[in-house]
């Protein structure tokens, strides 16, 4: 099966954002979808589901399948009173490397850092975790807010860099936000972009 085809056929779906698929061989072990908030999380499901029997003839479990929905202003840009990307550095050190993300706020800038593996499988992690240390230094009032996950998946013929950001509420419960950004030839200022484009509502409603 064609699975990026696949991809591309649900992403044409009403309220559908994007998706990935992680296979397992023939076998599909995981869907991801991001969705608007117009329907039910149970009929995107179905809709899912529908499509890839209808188009494909692939049976996939609805449990395999997972709905983020979010509204279309959590996927604005970041308002230009909001932190700008000035600079991703990254400084190798042998087998580790610090991942360096400049950001300007307020006429100031303020840098965040990251250290970890040299690896290419780490840098968007990296980049990710120093995005949010430069906003932690820019606003003190920010809530303790950490990086879930970030990757890039294709939507079309578009390179995307998706980030989910969990943050801390009261007694002990979670709060993920999802951001996105296209990357437009440099994952790293788009995971930069999608981070802070997650953290948009938490930024909207703190004291600048």
């Amino acid at each position: 099966m064609n699975y990026r085809e696949l991809e591309e056929s649900l992403t044409r779906l009403d309220s559908i954002d994007a998706v990935r698929i992680v296979n397992d061989g023939d076998r599909i072990a995981e869907v991801h979808v991001i969705a608007a908030l117009e329907k039910p999380a149970k009929q995107v499901v179905r809709d899912v589901q529908s499509l890839a029997m209808a188009r494909f003839g692939a049976a996939i479990d609805r449990r395999v399948i997972s709905v983020v929905q979010i509204s279309p202003s959590d996927l604005a840009p970041v308002a230009t009173a909001r932190p700008a990307v000035v600079e991703v550095m990254e400084t190798p050190n042998g087998t580790r490397t610090t991942l360096n993300v400049t950001l300007r706020h307020r006429d100031e800038e303020h840098t965040g850092s990251a250290t970890g593996p040299a690896v290419s499988s780490a840098r968007l992690r990296l980049i990710g975790d120093a995005a949010i240390s430069a906003v932690e230094e820019a606003y003190d009032e920010l809530p303790p807010v950490a990086l879930d996950s970030i990757a890039v998946t294709q939507v079309g013929s578009r390179r995307v860099v998706v980030a989910v950001v969990v943050a801390a509420g009261e007694r002990g419960a979670e709060q993920m936000v999802v951001g996105s950004a296209l990357s437009q030839g440099d994952d790293g200022e788009a995971a930069v972009k999608a981070v802070l484009n997650a953290l948009n509502r938490k930024l909207s409603r703190t004291p600048d």
